[in-house]
């Protein structure tokens, strides 16, 4: 199967309150265990770059071609997306399309809301034109988001439908979750969420999730969160398993048994937030 956009499918998770897991690149190793578990457990999967990260990783055109190859390469039958995360800048997203991702994230949130508004309408304008499907972020999520630190700036209803009128396929409305690690216990504004859901009648998309409790995964799933970001906790699971394969007695002088032992940790997250999103085995059911 080859690369496909998001739109319908979280628009289906939106409808059958489920949502699709979405999970940032770091290296090779990540991408083919995300591909693996997609294909085990029949379950659609949104691998993402950051736009920070993209130089070190091989740059837009590398990750494209090097996706494709091993979605032929696995034998991948089920829909995956290729997502740019945090486009900074018009340009960059734009690249990113024409290397060949299938959905794409113009984060203009550090933009007055008119300049963020006009900015994410010429990207759909060239989006939707190569059927690529686009996110765009209102608000400020909180912590340190791609680079640039800063507080958490709520989302409001009035910019969320500004945003809507751009014709976007998702947004990321920005309500009390942070990147990287939590200071205390996470505390979402689900009132506002539920407007916003109800107002613009988008799919949510949920970043910083990693550490958010599952209680609060739920109710997110239930106002019409369909994208849920997950970064942090896969580096700590792989970065965990990696640091106890390191300290065993027999660890020898090859990096492959560290290496296997980083993609398990990997496996095991993903699958773990798999079955928490409700998503698991959802290509097979659905035919998706």
């Amino acid at each position: 199967m080859s690369l496909m956009a998001a739109q319908r499918l979280v628009q289906e998770a939106q409808q059958q309150h489920y949502a699709i897991g979405h999970f940032n690149i770091n290296g090779l190793d990540w991408i083919t265990t995300y591909l693996q578990v997609a294909q085990s457990t029949q379950t659609p999967l949104i691998l993402a770059t950051s736009d920070r990260l993209i130089t070190d990783l091989g740059g837009f055109q590398y990750i494209s071609h090097t996706v494709r190859f091993l979605l032929q390469e696995l034998h991948i039958t089920v829909p995956i997306v290729l997502h740019l995360d945090h486009g900074l800048t018009k340009d960059h997203v734009l690249q990113a399309i024409d290397a060949g991702y299938t959905s794409v994230m113009f984060d203009g949130s550090q933009l007055p809301i008119a300049e963020n508004v006009a900015l994410t309408q010429e990207i759909v304008h060239y989006a939707h034109a190569r059927n690529v499907s686009v996110e765009a972020e209102v608000g400020a999520v909180g912590g340190n988001e791609d680079g640039i630190i800063n507080g958490i700036q709520y989302a409001s209803v009035q910019d969320a439908l500004k945003m809507k009128a751009t014709g976007i396929d998702m947004l990321a409305a920005a309500l009390g979750s942070v990147h990287g690690d939590y200071v205390g216990k996470p505390d979402l504004n689900f009132a506002r969420m539920q407007q916003i859901a109800q107002q613009t009648g988008l799919p949510l998309v949920l970043h910083g999730a990693s550490g958010i409790p599952p209680e609060q995964i739920q109710t997110a799933i239930k106002m019409g969160t369909a994208k849920i970001n997950i970064n942090t906790e896969v580096n700590y699971a792989w970065l965990n398993a990696v640091r106890h394969k390191i300290t065993t007695p027999d660890v020898g002088h090859e990096p492959m048994p560290v290496l296997q032992a980083g993609r398990q940790g990997i496996k095991s997250l993903v699958m773990q937030k798999l079955t928490e999103f409700h998503v698991l085995g959802k290509a097979a059911d659905k035919g998706v």
